[in-house]
């Protein structure tokens, strides 16, 4: 039987894989496996529900409150928040965990329901194994008193707003930054945060009704942001996703900034101001070349993980590092944040813009972005990929013609039948030569 739990909580299309019945479920399951710390001592666990906009969210976020109500859990509904909101409060008010209800970049047929522990942090696989084991076993049922209250949770956006400005040192004021809130869970905070910092604020993409979440705004569809900041000459632009837990950029001439410059941008920001902890960067396997060269020759050092943010999450937090981040605009910051944050991130930016005095575009170019040619090919046997002389051959081959100016990387793909080529190289010709002739080589050697 697959895994009910995916790399970020449970997904599917709502209302045929994600159900009423499968969101009480999974509510009561979490109820028994994450209230038992205080159970233990003899107090009602509390729990904070947060949820984006799309419409399945609403009946979604009543299911899971009234399974964990249910369950004799107490629950502060936060209504619609980013997903870093709901980490956020979780940790702010102490409570035993948190829910959040999103498909992040999906459309808005899909959706998710994901849970935080206390602190605000993801769930470790074991864990999660244990709420869906926890799905077979009999559910708690308390009577009359042990039932848990649902209540509003009043000042939510207000104490994630004040968190937010909190981690900022100086005015954005000067600045001219549009922001994309990709018809998501941002369209409210994200505008008033950059406004209430000193930025004039010019908005698109914060008029969700439901089902327009991702729809030709945000991360996914940057042309939108790109001809904003154009039209009304700003300064730069942020979009987020349906979720805010990631930001893009453009910049004043309509280029795109992505994670990977983002990120190069902050770890030599917080070099230069010794809050870079352990002179370290975490990023992904996928990250451009130019991101481990730029942080080569700054000085810095640079881990990489698999491909999630949850990977690059556990190797912030095992190693004690500040930041960390993917190529798609989670970026992490561990003293602000338990996840990817993009008001955060675009906040950051901006502070070290105004605080520089150079552009976007300036400190963006502190990182050369090498050409990245990425081919999947499907239908092959994706097992052998680390076997096949014949492919572990060209890719030798590669790798030397290639040396410091390049880089090949082949991956099996987790969720589906097929294997991912990546190059990358000194110019676009070379890359695409190599990753045509790479291809070449898996689709006749693993063919099934």
């Amino acid at each position: 039987m697959a895994r009910l739990f995916g790399t970020d909580g449970v997904r599917g299309v709502a209302n045929r894989d994600l159900t009423v019945a499968l969101s009480l479920s999974l509510a009561q399951a979490a109820a028994s496996v994450l209230g038992e710390h205080a159970r233990s001592e003899g107090r009602r666990p509390i729990a904070v529900i947060g949820r984006d906009p799309r419409i399945s969210g609403e009946y979604l976020a009543a299911a899971v409150a009234a399974g964990l109500a249910s369950s004799g859990v107490d629950v502060f509904d936060a209504g619609v928040v980013p997903t870093p909101a709901t980490a956020f409060l979780t940790a702010d008010i102490k409570a035993d965990f948190g829910v959040m209800i999103s498909a992040s970049h999906n459309p808005a047929p899909d959706n998710g329901i994901k849970f935080f522990a206390s602190g605000g942090h993801k769930l470790a696989d074991e864990v999660e194994d244990q709420i869906e084991a926890a799905l077979s076993k009999p559910f708690l049922s308390p009577l009359g008193a042990g039932i848990g209250r649902v209540q509003r949770f009043a000042d939510a956006e207000d104490r994630y707003m004040v968190h937010l400005l909190g981690a900022i040192s100086n005015s954005l004021e000067g600045l001219k930054i549009v922001i994309d809130c990709a018809h998501g869970a941002a369209s409210a905070i994200s505008p008033q945060v950059f406004a209430d910092s000193g930025a004039e604020v010019i908005v698109i993409g914060n008029d969700p009704d439901g089902l327009n979440i991702n729809a030709g705004f945000g991360s996914t569809s940057m042309s939108a942001l790109q001809a904003a900041v154009l039209e009304h000459n700003a300064d730069m632009g942020f979009a987020h996703d349906g979720d805010a837990d990631r930001a893009l950029a453009v910049d004043a001439n309509g280029a795109i900034v992505d994670g990977d410059q983002l990120m190069a941008i902050l770890a030599l920001a917080l070099k230069a101001k010794g809050e870079l902890a352990r002179n370290t960067l975490v990023a992904t396997v996928m990250s451009n070349l130019g991101l481990r060269i730029a942080m080569k020759d700054a000085g810095i050092d640079m881990i990489e993980t698999k491909v999630g943010d949850r990977y690059v999450l556990e190797q912030i937090r095992e190693g004690g590092f500040t930041l960390g981040g993917e190529q798609s605009g989670h970026i992490i910051f561990s003293r602000f944040a338990t996840t990817g944050d993009g008001i955060l991130t675009g906040l950051m930016i901006a502070s070290e813009v105004k605080r520089t005095g150079k552009s976007l575009q300036e400190l963006a170019a502190q990182m050369k972005t090498y050409p990245q040619v990425l081919i999947n090919i499907k239908g092959v046997d994706k097992s052998r990929v680390d076997s096949d002389k014949g492919l572990q051959e060209i890719i030798r081959e590669a790798e030397a013609e290639l040396a410091d100016t390049g880089r090949v990387l082949l991956r099996a793909s987790g969720t589906e039948n097929l294997v991912r080529v990546m190059v990358e190289a000194a110019d676009e010709g070379t890359a695409h030569s190599w990753a045509d002739r790479i291809a070449r080589v898996v689709e006749k050697n693993l063919a099934i």
